[in-house]
């Protein structure tokens, strides 16, 4: 029986660049390497290793700023990671001849449980385990590509949960506005003129909180990691620095972009999106049809099936200003449908309902995310933080007697938790579509 084969990966060497072969393997093309030997070989194992690195589609852009930890062997599901606080400065001039009395390391633990994830594909076509066959050559770029995606949204999601948040400003008529929203259902786009699209005061807001709360910088600088639709907006600003402006480029990180009042911007499709799932199939917001007074039954405009009405049962929305919950919702075509909510509203004609979690007219809202130096921390992926799983044909054993099956997956235990919710600020708005 063929034994299966397992290979710790290092997602740490993730790049956003094509796999081209890389240092010694000039040349090489995935599906044209074979071995002999009953099972795969050393030096196929190390490619296949090489490759699934290289292959990942997303690098892990939410761990590269996190304070790291090996996951200890024999230790349980939980890792300690260890915040030092400042020590007091020290005014008092030294006596001569007299040595001054020492201070001791405060030192702060912070514990998380790790979580194991993984997945894997299989495939029933005659695959001969001892050359690189395309097929797996496929499976692994698929995988990697999924194990890649899936750390870093556990990462994401664990850091855009932090408590320091800010909404940009917006602009009216193309005047700035006067104060900033201060929830993330006020943030809304209508036009050019009238949007909280990130502005380089927001940034300056931003870079402020951090400054007073002495976050330390990363390599002299804060970084932000931000989503391209966002960029787009700021980077029209006069103000916005290149990178060849201020960097040698060997010295940028992964994505970097650009630069701006003293913060390196790193951009992500995988940024966080705040959206919210449409009320229906066919539309994300519905309008009520008749003003209600102290009422819990709203009349809609639009049509509502029978799924779409089992689904809004229990939904919190927003009518306009006023977060309501759905209790139930009556189907009907366009103008006979109606909701009925948890408790009595007052809801004027016209009013949009839209979705919870989402912006003003249930426009997406994008997390800009500022950080200083060990605002938070993840567990690192060497050293069986993830393993590369080959299951040949032949490995099944009874549960496969025709040795129709063999599969190629990914496991890994990963944990993500701020540390420092001073050290990182989330700063939300809309961008132009």
């Amino acid at each position: 029986m063929l034994e299966s084969t397992i290979h710790p990966i290092d997602l740490t060497a993730f790049g956003p660049t094509v796999y081209d072969g890389g240092a010694g393997t000039a040349g090489v093309e995935l599906n044209t390497n074979t071995t002999t030997q009953p099972s795969l070989s050393d030096e196929n194992k190390t490619f296949w290793d090489k490759a699934l690195i290289v292959l990942a589609g997303p690098e892990l852009v939410h761990d590269q700023f996190a304070q790291t930890r090996d996951i200890p062997r024999g230790s349980g599901k939980t890792i300690e990671f260890r915040q030092f606080d400042p020590l007091p400065e020290i005014t008092a001039p030294l006596d001569e001849g007299v040595t001054p009395d020492g201070q001791e390391l405060s030192v702060r633990a912070v514990t998380a449980s790790v979580s194991q994830y993984g997945g894997y594909v299989t495939t029933s076509d005659v695959l001969d385990m001892t050359a690189l066959d395309p097929v797996v050559n496929e499976a692994t770029r698929l995988i990697a590509r999924q194990a890649g995606e899936t750390l870093d949204t556990i990462t994401r999601e664990a850091v855009n949960a932090g408590t320091n948040v800010l909404y940009a400003r917006g602009v009216t008529s193309g005047s700035p506005n006067a104060a900033a929203p201060t929830s993330r259902a006020a943030l809304g786009y209508t036009d050019a003129g009238t949007n909280h699209n990130i502005a380089v005061e927001d940034v300056k807001r931003a870079v402020r909180i951090l400054k007073r709360q002495d976050a330390p910088k990363i390599r002299g600088d804060y970084v932000a990691i931000i989503h391209p639709d966002v960029a787009f907006d700021l980077m029209r600003d006069p103000e916005w620095l290149a990178p060849r402006q201020y960097a040698d480029p060997k010295d940028l990180y992964s994505g970097e972009i650009g630069k701006l009042y003293g913060v390196r911007f790193i951009e992500n499709t995988r940024a966080k999106v705040f959206r919210a799932d449409p009320l229906t199939g066919g539309s994300k917001t519905l309008s009520v049809k008749t003003a209600v007074t102290s009422g819990t039954s709203v009349a809609v405009n639009e049509a509502i099936t029978s799924a779409d009405a089992a689904a809004l049962a229990g939904r919190k929305v927003m009518a306009g200003d006023t977060e309501v919950t759905i209790a139930s919702a009556t189907a009907g075509d366009a103008g006979s449908a109606s909701l009925t909510l948890s408790a009595a509203a007052t809801i004027a004609k016209d009013t949009v309902i839209w979705p919870e979690g989402a912006g003003a007219g249930g426009a997406d809202v994008y997390s800009t995310l500022f950080l200083g130096d060990d605002a938070y921390g993840t567990t690192k992926v060497t050293g069986g933080g993830l393993q590369h799983i080959v299951k040949p044909l032949g490995s099944g054993g009874s549960s496969d007697p025709l040795d129709q099956r063999a599969t190629v997956g990914w496991k890994a235990l990963k944990t993500a938790k701020i540390l420092v919710q001073q050290y990182m600020v989330r700063l939300e708005s809309t961008a132009t579509p």
